[in-house]
């Protein structure tokens, strides 16, 4: 009979958890480094005690942090996850009813983004013996509907142990997904309360050192062949750098192939720094924020050989930026989804093979001179006018892209930069002169408010020896700032950039333009006059509230002092919170890509009318890539 050892269901899963490891190319590492957790009646005597008891007996080594937000812990995970190439990520306990359901919108960014965290959400009670019991939903439909239904369709994998024995194959499952390269992303393991607390003779061998490879498909000759008699016949082509070169591992073989071919190179916010800003073959970014010798080589392209991209909409620039009738794509991705995109000639394969495949079986093909002369001139041209933008002397407050550059001149090459939501992302995609991927993480998939100052922690933590910053606006700082406390209780030093500009600065400069006059996108009073929020600026001073949450501070009123107040942070061996304000009306970076966001086809409002005859002309460029 097979030895067994009699534990809880939490217990065995915090055992389980400890001995699991990822391995890719003979590297491996802990898959589930620790657990994120916020207890409450589901889960303290749960997973709360068996975490304890493994602490202070040291029967499974699963470190356990106290988050502030449980919506947090999993942004905070998820971006551990993106420094470590996905191979390595945390899990994440909440109790019943809300602690749990504000795991959701963390869930839904870990997969858009394809990337793998643990969700542990308890649950009502499996017996149902209190029934209704606290926080629970009554369903008319079913009873065995809970609040964390809601998972469903934002995981990879969805199940509920109702049971202590169907967590073997469950944990086994969840184990599964979260190393696949392709299927990666949250998966949850609802966990009833009372199945959390209840004892079984579970097998030793459950709990053995499990290492899971992490697979490189090789692609198939045929579609390399494909590929390579595809990108041949072009004349202007152009390479599209997703977030799976990254992943992947594939920098070296982006460079090596953009270096014998000549062919230039674009980048997503996921796949920036993939080829440094400095290369002759990097144009910047591309789509809708992107830079303008990215999207003219975009609008003239014959051939676009997309690695490791799923072409969202911004990047395709809502389909418009590709604007060769005849444009071909070439996809090189691990997940069919993405390779199929555009009618592409499909490479499914690791990003890393498949490139390495590619140049082989190209031989000694090149562009013409004349195109390598061209993108050079838009290169420079771009970097002129990213020159410009930073170096403005916007008075009396600064511009948001002054504030970017005085950044970039101080940080260092490994330096990590974060963001997420308004107005920064696309200065950034514009901008930004990444050297290396992991210096930029720009969640830009679900472009979540709330994710930065927890996914500087995550980060951190994943990379310690790195100087993380935080860049968020005022909007994304009342959102979400509370893993501030975290930082402090742990010793974990992150710089927060704090930018206020009284408003949302992204939206409100959309809304002017699609002929909505910024309406509600300002921090103001309500005015008496008009009834709207349009009255005097609100007296919000969130540099007290980020010194109250326990931070150091500096205040910069201009950018010298900015500048100044960036290597007194850097020097700092605590979390400190630089902020500073700007112009909430500009000037942003001249834009050279279109996003399809509807306008009101009938309007009493001039300015709408006006916009939706914009709007119209655009969508007339508007197509599908067939």
């Amino acid at each position: 009979m097979a030895e067994t050892v009699r534990l809880t269901t939490a217990q065995a899963l915090v055992r389980f958890l400890a001995a699991q490891y990822s391995e890719r190319d003979g590297s491996q590492q802990r898959l589930i480094p620790g657990m994120w957790g916020i207890f409450g009646h589901g889960n303290v005597a749960g997973l709360g005690q068996a975490l304890l008891q493994a602490a202070e007996t040291g029967e499974a080594d699963l470190p356990y942090y106290l988050a502030r937000n449980e919506q947090a812990m999993v942004h905070a995970s998820t971006a551990y996850a993106k420094m470590r190439d996905r191979l390595a990520t945390f899990a994440c306990t909440a109790s019943t009813g809300p602690g749990s359901t504000n795991m959701v919108t963390g869930a839904a960014l870990a997969t858009t983004n394809r990337l793998p965290v643990l969700l542990l959400p308890s649950d009502m009670f499996a017996t149902r013996s209190p029934d209704p019991v606290l926080q629970q939903l009554e369903d008319t439909r079913g009873g065995d509907v809970t609040v964390n239904d809601a998972f469903r369709p934002v995981s990879k994998y969805f199940d509920r142990v109702t049971r202590p024995e169907q967590l073997i194959p469950a944990a086994l499952a969840a184990m599964r997904v979260l190393t696949d390269p392709a299927e990666t992303g949250a998966v949850t393991l609802c966990l009833p309360q009372d199945v959390q607390a209840e004892a079984y003779d579970w097998p030793v061998a459950f709990f053995r050192r499990r290492v899971w490879h992490v697979a490189r498909p090789v692609p198939e000759a045929p579609a390399i062949a494909r590929a390579a008699k595809a990108l041949r016949g072009a004349s202007q082509p152009l390479i599209v750098a997703g977030g799976g070169v990254v992943y992947s591992g594939a920098e070296a073989q982006l460079r090596e192939l953009a270096e014998a071919t000549g062919v230039p190179v674009a980048d997503t916010h996921a796949g920036k720094g993939a080829i440094p800003a400095d290369h002759p073959c990097s144009v910047g970014g591309i789509g809708s924020t992107g830079s303008a010798a990215a999207n003219a080589l975009a609008a003239e392209a014959d051939v676009v050989l997309g690695v490791g991209t799923r072409y969202s909409d911004f990047t395709t620039a809502s389909h418009t930026v590709f604007g060769n009738p005849d444009v071909a794509f070439v996809n090189i991705n691990v997940a069919r989804l993405d390779a199929v995109k555009h009618s592409a000639v499909v490479v499914q394969a690791d990003a890393r093979h498949g490139l390495q495949a590619l140049l082989a079986e190209l031989g000694d093909w090149q562009v013409d001179g004349s195109y390598r002369e061209r993108v050079a001139r838009l290169a420079a041209k771009w970097q002129r006018a990213t020159e410009e933008c930073f170096r403005r002397d916007h008075q009396p407050l600064p511009a948001q892209t002054e504030v970017l550059g005085a950044l970039h001149d101080t940080l260092g090459a490994t330096d990590v930069v974060i963001n997420a939501a308004g107005s920064m992302p696309g200065d950034l995609q514009m901008l930004w002169r990444a050297s290396e991927p992991k210096a930029y993480n720009v969640e830009y998939a679900y472009s979540c408010m709330g994710y930065e100052v927890a996914a500087g922690l995550g980060t951190k933590m994943a990379a310690p020896d790195r100087e993380v910053v935080v860049l968020v606006g005022d909007g994304s700082y009342l959102m979400l700032s509370s893993e501030l406390v975290t930082m402090i209780s742990e010793g974990i030093k992150v710089i927060v950039v704090l930018v206020q500009n009284h408003g949302f600065g992204s939206i409100g400069s959309l809304s002017e333009e699609l002929g909505s006059q910024r309406f509600g996108t300002q921090y103001r009073y309500r005015s008496a006059t008009s009834g709207l929020l349009d009255g005097a600026v609100l007296p919000v001073d969130l540099a007290a509230n980020a010194a109250s949450l326990g931070a150091e501070v500096i205040r910069a009123s201009d950018i010298d002092e900015f500048r100044s107040a960036i290597a007194q942070a850097k020097s700092n061996t605590t979390t400190t919170v630089v902020h500073i304000e700007t112009d909430l009306f500009g000037p942003a970076p001249p834009g050279s890509g279109w996003w399809d966001v509807p306008v009101s086809e009938v309007s009493a409002l001039d300015s709408t009318r006006k916009a939706y005859d914009t709007y119209s002309a655009h969508k007339q460029q508007q197509r599908h890539y067939l």
